[in-house]
């Protein structure tokens, strides 16, 4: 339970209601695998345990709140048991299922965005040239500043951050970082089963089990993500959108950038039992880009897979929404409209068993992307500094529900790369030095890092980095307008009236005319990209903006 939002609070203070296993080490013999199982609604563990068992698996841990258990078999015979038991919902492989880019200069904004990328430069970095804050474009379209003078944010707020971890030692993370509440839901995994490297060799932690601890992060995409939510406003780097309220790691992604069903999961019931406010999820749940509940491309256990993706999230998304949780979430990087039939070269892009490769297949409007799409949530588009829609970022009328900063570094007179224009906030120095964008003298050696006060700080570009506006916004919702929380103390507001504050208080936003729009971009050679998408609905709720672009001094006015 929530008490003291310091880094001593104690552990046994969290709630939780897990059969704890040891962290997952691969199989114990040849031909072992592991399976997240569904279990049917209405149906006591014991019944389901009882029906895993008459299907040849065995349990190795279970979530009594919203019915799961993590399973491990040799029986080959077991999917289709677990199909035909009535007390069973579904199964899946307990493997990774997603991925953001690993391109530190695009991260997030697909490949178009990594093609946008221009490579490091042979001098390096630019140098500062002038305070990292005055970059922050992104708060200034949204008028933080101007609800500031109104709310900073409560500490009471808490907001989770459902990424590949938070770097807690970074000054824009450390005032405002839980350590005590954060939870690290992964174990780092080497490779898939066709021998992909996934997180290599265990390096922070080999002696316990590959389990990171719950304040680093290896990969850069949650640090971001989380200084751009709560950065404080103490003079230091940059400020968040809620400069004031806390960060709590609920950490869901490997270090490679890949994700796992089972810890989103995880993560949503632990958010809902311990008084997490805002959550924001900057990712994809795949193998599948999109889950369709009928995909005659697929094998029966791929077919099994997707329909329990999508009804096992949509069951931990109700819980964490009915528990108080407020739900974000990125609307994707595909330059698509995800209420049109579209061609899906991608899925499956992690391998469960060997030899799976992905397949071309079709997909229609019932195919879902999680958790974007899932109940409850709110995705996110992203614009640019002109306040256009980003060319990469995702769209679809009836889909989108609000708009955000997520950066547009093509958004410029030529079509030219200007990483001044992407999302400033902060970056680690582990990841930096690891990848080579920070020198051994601690000089950056990238225009698209630079140093300020003995910090780092990345500029980047993607609907990741639009969501977590809207939790900030979402937070100082929390903060203004909530009430004493009498479960975990702390402050709470009903979710729906979070998103009803959102959505009337954002600035409605047309589009544009005519409404089929051709981005174009010019990596400085010969070679000019473009992509043409179409923009449908009203000024008041449309494809591109949604309800429009999210506005922190309304929100708390």
């Amino acid at each position: 339970m929530r008490r003291v939002l310091t880094a001593t609070t104690a552990v046994a203070a969290v709630t939780a209601c897990l059969i704890v296993r040891p962290a997952y080490a691969g199989p114990a013999i040849p031909g072992e695998r592991e399976f997240l199982v569904l279990y049917a609604d209405d149906t006591s563990a014991g019944t389901a345990r009882a029906a895993v068992r008459a299907a040849g698996g065995t349990v190795l841990e279970e979530n009594t709140q919203i019915g799961y258990a993590t399973v491990r078999t040799a029986d080959t015979g077991f999917v289709p048991a677990v199909l035909r038991a009535e007390a069973l919902a579904g199964v899946a492989p307990n493997r990774p299922v997603a991925a953001v880019p690993k391109d530190n200069e695009a991260a997030d904004a697909g490949d178009l965005a990594a093609a946008a990328a221009p490579e490091p430069s042979a001098t390096g970095s630019k140098g500062l040239g002038k305070p990292v804050a005055e970059r922050q474009w992104d708060m200034r379209q949204i008028q933080t500043a101007e609800a500031h003078a109104v709310t900073k944010g409560d500490k009471r707020v808490l907001v989770g951050v459902m990424d590949t971890g938070i770097d807690a030692s970074h000054p824009d993370i450390a005032p405002n970082f839980d350590r005590a509440l954060s939870r690290n839901f992964t174990t780092d995994i080497p490779e898939d089963a066709n021998g992909v490297t996934i997180d290599g060799p265990c390096a922070t932690e080999p002696d316990k089990d590959c389990v990171d601890p719950a304040d680093i992060d290896e990969n850069e995409h949650g640090t971001h993500i989380a200084s751009t939510i709560a950065a404080p406003d103490d003079g230091v780097g940059i400020t968040g959108v809620a400069p004031n309220v806390t960060l709590v790691n609920l950490r869901t992604g490997q270090d490679s950038g890949q994700f796992f069903l089972k810890p989103t999961l995880d993560a949503l019931v632990y958010a809902a039992d311990n008084g997490i406010d805002v959550v924001n999820m900057s990712y994809y749940l795949d193998p599948w880009a999109w889950n369709c509940p009928n995909d005659p491309t697929a094998t029966l256990e791929q077919q099994a897979q997707q329909r329990t993706v999508i009804r096992a999230v949509n069951r931990a998304l109700r819980y964490a929404h009915d528990k108080g949780v407020t739900l974000i979430a990125a609307a994707g990087n595909d330059q698509v409209d995800y209420t049109k039939v579209l061609t899906d070269s991608t899925s499956p892009n992690f391998a469960s068993v060997r030899g799976e490769e992905p397949t071309t297949r079709r997909i229609p409007p019932s195919c879902v992307s999680q958790p974007s799409e899932g109940q409850h949530v709110i995705p996110v588009s992203a614009t640019g500094i002109s306040g256009r829609k980003a060319y990469y970022s995702s769209f679809g009328l009836g889909y989108i529900k609000l708009a955000a900063p997520g950066g547009d570094k093509v958004d410029t007179p030529d079509g030219k790369v200007d990483d001044e224009i992407g999302i400033w906030a902060a970056y680690p120095e582990n990841v930096g030095k690891a990848a080579g964008t920070i020198r051994r003298d601690g000089t950056p050696a990238v225009p698209y890092v630079v140093k300020q006060d003995n910090a780092y700080y990345a500029s980047l570009q993607g609907t990741s980095m639009a969501a977590p506006h809207v939790a900030g916004v979402a937070a100082l919702i929390v903060s203004r307008f909530g009430a004493e929380d009498p479960v975990h103390g702390g402050l709470t507001l009903d979710p729906d009236d979070v998103e009803k504050r959102l959505l009337a208080s954002a600035v409605p936003q047309p589009c544009p005319d005519p409404a089929t729009y051709t981005y174009t971009w010019n990596l400085g050679g010969t070679t000019t990209d473009s992509t043409t998408q179409t923009c449908e609905g009203t000024k008041a709720d449309n494809g591109f903006f949604g309800r429009g672009l999210t506005n922190a001094r309304d929100a708390v006015s």
